[in-house]
């Protein structure tokens, strides 16, 4: 009764003689659903109307319901389309990504005409998809023009609400092009709304008349991978005005479970000897640990987080004697973090620092297991490199290469800890530069995950016998995936080294960390901490001070007075004017770590106009730059790229 009263709404929009036509996988089952895809792998189903539209130079509104049912609760397939198109189905359509729609061979070309809303819930790289939950506009080819994550904006207060497509539940998908206003508006809400919100999902301004000929045809098509979903399709309106029409369903239809794959004779013999050598394995597993902790001397207790990362685990005897027992003389440093401590590997005469954390303390286990599933597996020449770890009772303890120079903050900081250090020639410092760089370059944008540090500071680039920089202490570092937005729940770094979104929001990207570096490079350079009391007024802050002398043309008498050399003017200003811009308190104008490098490695020139952005960035507090105010010599291609790349964060 409910499929009968809905149709009976939507016939008042056909005309009496238009009907949906199947093909491939399509079908129209008992329930009175269209069914786009079965349990079929690598296929492909759709219906188009056999009537033709009019629509070219015309207004049009879409609506229609549907569902996406996935085989498995977290993954679905590939995902299904509203299309509007010259024929009832481009020939020659493939499966999968293509979600019979295009192929390999037409994908993208302008003699398709074709306009599509896509509904996809697989990410797609080849594409450019920005997740595997998200609604696109695609002309011509699968690679949207426009697209975002599925989801609404509630007209109450204008927040917006995720939606899942492959949450089983039916959804209402609206599709509203004005002509007089060159706009298309995709909304996507639940069913049970009478009618979409106000503020659309997507909002295109183009002129869509183009890509349309004199006739056209709608329909709806789905494909499926080597994950199988039903993706239904319930109903269409169709009007020629831009109000959306009243649809307030009694109740919401339910869509019927995915349908479970039966079991052959052979599979459940597989299933019942892959049991029992399950149980065998368990057996074996439980005799030999009986066996080892009843003859083990040194008794030390295996934790779950201990089986998962991978370094090598070190004997808390080795430690104890290689540190001579932990004596204070063998101290390096002392912190939040715990003590870390000098010693030497019996019999290898290798140095090693161990640095080690106290159990008891929440902040020192989690800390302890952030350096061990981060630095653990990472391999970089800028990287301290961590040689393994070990527990006893209630400490924790991380084993690094030994840095004999110490950190980079006593360099830098002479005139506040001790004035006897040797300082740092140009060439070494510029080394150091280019070498924290490198590291993190790495851990942004050439590593398998992201990494983001979250606490660059000189304490934390440490030296070693061959004055190279390497980029150390992990305890604060957060790991994500491709194309995930990390969110943290507290604000975690050294005051004075925190982006200011950082504040606002509590989000840590890889920008914060570029504002971070762009910090130590100014320091580095100046010899000198961000923020000095005992200094004239004006140069008290550092970035500040910089910055006046720049606008007096004197930015080179920041330099530390040891390396001001003329042979070496163009580099060190190089690297302040670069230091200003990646420290700018709006994170937009920042660059990437690609960029920075390349700006280093004199690739790439810095923005002939850029101490007029930094000047009115700093007037107006956080604007917004526009790519307008950053265009530069259009015949310069190394600005050009550089230009780009400014503006754009990520991978």
């Amino acid at each position: 009764m409910i499929l009968v009263l809905f149709f009976t709404l939507f016939s008042l929009v056909y005309n009496s003689s238009s009907k949906l036509i199947p093909e491939g996988s399509a079908v129209f089952d008992d329930s009175g659903f269209t069914v786009l895809t079965n349990t079929t792998e690598h296929s492909f189903g759709r219906v188009f109307n056999n009537e033709t539209l009019f629509i070219k130079n015309e207004t049009f509104n879409f609506h229609f319901l549907f569902g996406i049912v996935p085989e498995l609760d977290q993954q679905g397939s590939h995902g299904m389309a509203f299309v509007i198109s010259p024929t009832m189905g481009v020939p020659g359509a493939s499966s999968d990504q293509y979600l019979g729609l295009f192929n390999q061979t037409n994908n993208g070309k302008s003699s398709n005409h074709v306009i599509a809303i896509e509904l996809d819930t697989h990410k797609d790289e080849e594409f450019g998809d920005i997740d595997d939950n998200h609604v696109g506009i695609n002309i011509n080819g699968m690679k949207s023009v426009i697209s975002a994550s599925a989801g609404y904006y509630d007209d109450e207060d204008g927040r917006f609400h995720n939606l899942s497509l492959i949450s089983r539940k039916v959804m209402r998908l609206s599709i509203v092009y004005s002509q007089s206003e060159k706009q298309l508006n995709v909304t996507l809400s639940p069913a049970e709304f009478s009618v979409p919100p106000e503020k659309p999902l997507l909002s295109l301004n183009q002129d869509l008349s183009p890509y349309f000929l004199e006739e056209m045809y709608f329909g709806f098509t789905a494909s499926t991978g080597t994950v199988g979903s039903l993706h239904y399709m319930l109903g269409v309106s169709i009007t020629p005005e831009v109000e959306h029409p009243l649809m307030d369903l009694t109740v919401v239809p339910t869509l019927p479970p995915y349908p479970k794959k039966s079991y052959d004779k052979i599979k459940r013999i597989l299933a019942v000897c892959l049991t029992l050598a399950v149980i065998a394995a368990l057996v074996a597993s439980w005799i030999g640990s009986v066996f080892y902790w009843r003859h083990k001397k040194v008794k030390e207790v295996l934790e779950e987080w201990e089986i998962q990362y991978g370094p090598h685990r070190f004997a808390y005897k080795e430690l104890f004697n290689a540190t001579k027992g932990f004596k204070e003389k063998q101290l390096l440093g002392r912190g939040g973090f715990g003590q870390v401590y000098r010693g030497t590997l019996p019999g290898a005469d290798a140095e090693i620092a161990v640095k080690r954390t106290s159990h008891d303390s929440r902040q020192g286990m989690s800390e302890f297991l952030a350096e061990i599933s981060t630095i653990g597996r990472l391999r970089h020449p800028n990287l301290v490199r961590l040689l393994g770890y070990c527990r006893h009772k209630e400490d924790f303890y991380l084993v690094y290469d030994y840095m004999p120079n110490g950190s980079l903050d006593k360099y830098i900081n002479r005139n506040n800890t001790n004035e006897n250090q040797e300082g740092l020639t140009w060439e070494q410092r510029f080394k150091i530069i280019k070498n924290v760089a490198s590291a993190l370059l790495y851990l942004h944008q050439e590593w398998v995950q992201v990494i983001i540090h979250r606490d660059i500071k000189p304490a934390n680039v440490l030296i070693d016998h061959e004055m190279n920089a390497r980029l150390g202490d992990f305890g604060l570092a957060k790991l994500y995936d491709q194309g995930f937005d990390p969110q943290t729940s507290k604000v975690a770094g050294t005051f004075g080294y925190i982006a200011p979104e950082l504040l606002r929001t509590g989000r840590a990207t890889t920008s914060t960390d570029v504002y971070a570096f762009g910090l130590v490079m100014l320091e580095v350079v100046c010899g000198r901490r961000l923020i000095e009391r005992r200094e004239a007024k004006n140069e008290e802050i550092l970035v500040d001070w910089i910055l006046e002398l720049w606008e007096k043309e004197k930015i080179f008498d920041a330099a530390e007075e040891s390396i001001r050399q003329e042979q070496n003017r163009g580099e060190v200003e190089l690297v302040l004017k670069l230091g200003l811009l990646c420290s700018q308190q709006a994170e937009s104008i920042r660059p990437d770590m690609s960029a920075v490098m390349r700006i280093l490695n004199g690739v790439l020139q810095l923005p002939d106009n850029l101490l007029e952005v930094v000047r009115a960035e700093k007037l107006r507090g956080q604007p917004e730059i526009s790519m307008e105010v950053l265009l530069l010599d259009m015949n310069s291609v190394n600005t050009l790229t550089f230009t780009n790349s400014f503006l754009s964060h990520g991978r």
